[in-house]
């Protein structure tokens, strides 16, 4: 692998950019393909980026048949991230479940009294309202955002962030009068009937739930959920080249 295209990879990993790195087996010719672009001698094949932005959708490595030609197409993408806003008793159940998951997990709660690395031991803890640590951090399509403080000064800001992005995933704590109060708020804040329908609300799978660690479990298998509906609808069908 050359020098650059490491140093290119290791960027991508950095500012948690997807990219496939395609490479001819029979010259090792290398090409990265980002969502939005693509850089070496194989850029200009229109059946190579479809085929490089599948794998890189389902984020699964493979060889495929491009004219005849070996490519072997080494997907890197980020790490699924869950961000929970609120750094209540949900969110202690919730983020150590996750992380054992291997979700990278960040819990966002400008109460300092709160957010502390004490009641969150293992994962990162950023004392800032959302929508200003989501500037920092960047939202993408490996990350779920869920809002658990009830309280709109907090949650709104962050949901309206969140449904202007593109993360897999969007749920807000709340029982089913305040998730149409919340609506009421973000249609007028410019949140559209259909990004609105994105959030999970109230949030976590319909198991019965009652305990902080069983809400934490019913809306980490939502979140679960939704990821794996998501890869399946971006995989397709296969591409094979001729």
């Amino acid at each position: 692998m050359k020098a650059e295209t490491v140093a290119a990879l290791q960027d991508a990993r950095t500012k948690r950019r997807a990219v496939t790195l395609a490479t001819r087996l029979s010259d090792a010719a290398e090409t990265l393909v980002y969502p939005d672009k693509a850089d070496g001698v194989l850029a200009s094949d229109p059946a190579l980026l479809s085929a490089a932005r599948r794998a890189m959708a389902i984020g699964r490595s493979e060889t495929i048949d491009l004219g005849g030609e070996k490519i072997f197409l080494n997907v890197y993408v980020p790490p699924a991230r869950l961000i929970i806003v609120g750094a209540v008793h949900i969110a202690q159940s919730l983020a150590p479940m996750a992380a054992m998951l291997d979700f990278d997990v960040t819990v966002v709660d400008p109460r300092g009294a709160w957010a502390t690395t004490n009641r969150f031991p293992g994962v990162k803890v950023v004392q800032d309202w959302a929508d200003e640590a989501f500037e920092t951090m960047g939202l993408d399509v490996s990350t779920a955002v869920v809002t658990l403080t009830h309280d709109p000064k907090l949650d709104d800001p962050a949901l309206e962030a969140a449904l202007k992005s593109d993360v897999f995933y969007v749920g807000a704590l709340g029982s089913r009068r305040t998730h149409a109060k919340r609506k009421d708020r973000l249609a007028e804040a410019g949140i559209t009937e259909e990004q609105f329908a994105r959030v999970h609300g109230p949030v976590g799978l319909n198991i019965g739930a009652k305990s902080p660690a069983e809400i934490a479990v019913s809306i980490l298998g939502q979140i679960i959920e939704a990821r794996a509906h998501r890869l399946e609808a971006m995989a397709g069908p296969k591409v094979v080249a001729a």
